[in-house]
């Protein structure tokens, strides 16, 4: 599939919509834009947690066990 016929989209600021995020803090959801600058802070230096496909190798053997 080819873009070739679509001309890139630009927008100036003011067409631009804000995006909310919103966190988990203790045990509920917040929007991050009502926290106080010190949490904002502690927010935006968090490292974010990624989780790795496990591997599906036997933990043991039984046939070897015999």
């Amino acid at each position: 599939m080819s873009n070739s016929n679509n001309p890139a989209v630009t927008l100036s600021d003011d067409e631009r919509q804000r995006c909310e995020v919103w966190t988990r803090v203790m045990g509920y959801h917040r929007p991050v834009t009502s926290f106080n600058p010190g949490k904002r802070s502690e927010h935006t230096e968090r490292r974010h947690f990624v989780e790795h496909a496990m591997e599906t190798a036997p933990l043991c053997s039984s046939a070897s066990a015999a």
